[in-house]
C-alpha cells in the first residue's frame, strides 16, 4: 500500500512538472525563470532519489545560457547547493561532463554577481568531485585574482589557494616547526610564471580572506630572505618578487584597504 501510495505520489509530481515546470521555465517573464531555477534546486535537494537525474538536471544546464543574469545566477546557485556534498556531486557526472565548459567560461559572465558564484561553484566542484577540472580549466581561473573586483578577485583566491597553494591540499607538508617556507614558494613560483609582477598588491588581496595568517608569518619571509644556502635559498627573481609581496602584505596589514585601482564596486575590468 505504501509503494502504491509512493508511486501515486510520483506520477502526481511529475504531471506537475510535465505539465507545469517544462512549459514556465522558457517563460518571458525573466522572474518566473528564475523561480523555476530556484525551486528545481531546492527540489533536487529535497527529493534527491527522484529528481537529482540527468533529466531534470539538463534544465539547469540549459539554462546557464539565459539572457537575464538573475535568472543564470540561480542556476549557479542551485548547483552550487548540489555540488557542496559529495554524496550528490557524485550523481552528477555526466551533468558535470557535458556543462562544465559553459560553467568555467561564466567566470568571465558581464554580471559581476554571477561571475562570483561562479567561482565559488568552481571551488566545490574542486573539493568534492575527483580531479573533475582539469589544468586547463583552472588556467582560466587563476587569472581572475588580478581582477579589479575585490568580491570577484577574492573569490578566485580561495580557488587558487585550495587548488595550488595550499601545502596539505598539494600533498606537501610544511616543515614540522609550522612554517609557511612551502607555501611561499607556491605563491613566488605562481607569481613569477603569472608575469605580472607589477601587481602584487593586487595578488596579495585576493589571498587575505583565505590565507592573511600566512602571508603574515614576517618570521618565515625574513628566513628565507636571508637563507644563503644554494640549495635551500631563493634565486635572484624569487627574492624580489618575495619582497614586492611582503611589502603588499605589510601595506594591506596596517592600511587593511584593498589596493589601488580594486574597487568593492560591482563593476569588472580585467587587466
Amino acid at each position: 500500500q505504501l509503494q502504491e501510495q509512493q508511486e501515486e505520489i510520483e506520477n502526481m509530481m511529475n504531471a506537475i512538472f510535465k505539465g507545469i515546470f517544462v512549459h514556465r521555465y522558457r517563460d518571458v517573464v525573466p522572474e518566473i525563470r528564475a523561480i523555476c531555477m530556484e525551486e528545481l534546486g531546492t527540489w533536487m535537494k529535497s527529493y534527491t532519489a527522484s529528481f537529482l537525474t540527468d533529466g531534470y538536471l539538463k534544465y539547469i544546464g540549459w539554462t546557464l545560457h539565459d539572457k537575464q543574469w538573475q535568472v543564470r545566477l540561480q542556476c549557479v546557485k542551485a548547483l552550487q547547493g548540489l555540488y557542496c556534498h559529495r554524496d550528490t556531486a557524485a550523481h552528477m557526472e555526466l551533468f558535470t561532463s557535458r556543462f562544465k565548459t559553459r560553467m568555467v567560461s561564466m567566470v568571465l559572465d558581464k554580471e559581476p554577481d554571477v561571475a562570483v558564484e561562479v567561482v565559488k561553484l568552481l571551488t566545490l566542484m574542486l573539493e568534492n568531485t575527483e580531479e573533475v577540472l582539469t589544468e586547463e580549466d583552472c588556467q582560466s581561473i587563476y587569472p581572475v585574482v588580478y581582477v579589479s573586483s575585490r568580491a570577484l578577485a577574492s573569490a578566485a583566491g580561495l580557488f587558487l589557494y585550495r587548488r595550488l597553494l595550499d601545502p596539505r591540499e598539494v600533498g606537501r607538508e610544511p616543515s614540522r616547526n609550522g612554517d609557511n617556507r612551502t607555501f611561499f614558494r607556491l605563491l613566488l613560483a605562481f607569481f613569477i610564471e603569472s608575469e605580472l609582477h607589477e601587481h602584487a598588491a593586487y595578488l596579495v588581496d585576493s589571498l587575505w580572506d583565505c590565507a592573511g595568517p600566512r602571508l603574515r608569518d614576517w618570521e618565515t619571509i625574513s628566513a628565507l630572505l636571508l637563507e644563503e644556502s644554494p640549495t635551500k635559498g631563493l634565486a635572484d627573481r624569487q627574492e624580489k618578487a618575495l619582497v614586492e609581496i611582503l611589502a603588499a602584505s605589510v601595506v594591506q596589514a596596517a592600511e587593511g584597504q584593498p589596493p589601488v585601482g580594486r574597487s568593492l564596486a560591482k563593476k569588472v575590468t580585467g587587466l
